[in-house]
């Protein structure tokens, strides 16, 4: 899967330099801690007017992607 960094951006500024929503200051982690507590795309939506399905499916492709590309060095 190909992460397509349109709608995913990180800055030093912002957040601490934590992954969010491109123009906003809402963090990747909040929309995957919202979906893992059993919100519907929808109420996201509720919950973050500015927000669109597109915008959190691309939290969850970064999510993803991030994993995939993990290394997990033993010791």
């Amino acid at each position: 899967m190909e992460l397509s960094m349109e709608h995913i951006s990180t800055n030093p500024a912002i957040c601490h330099g934590k992954p969010v929503i491109n123009g906003t200051r809402i963090m990747v982690a909040n929309i995957l801690s919202l979906l893992a507590g059993g919100y519907t795309f929808t109420q996201i939506e509720e919950y973050y007017p500015e927000l669109k399905e597109e915008q959190i499916k691309a939290a969850i492709q970064y999510a993803a992607t991030t994993v995939q590309e993990e290394e997990i060095i033993l010791q």
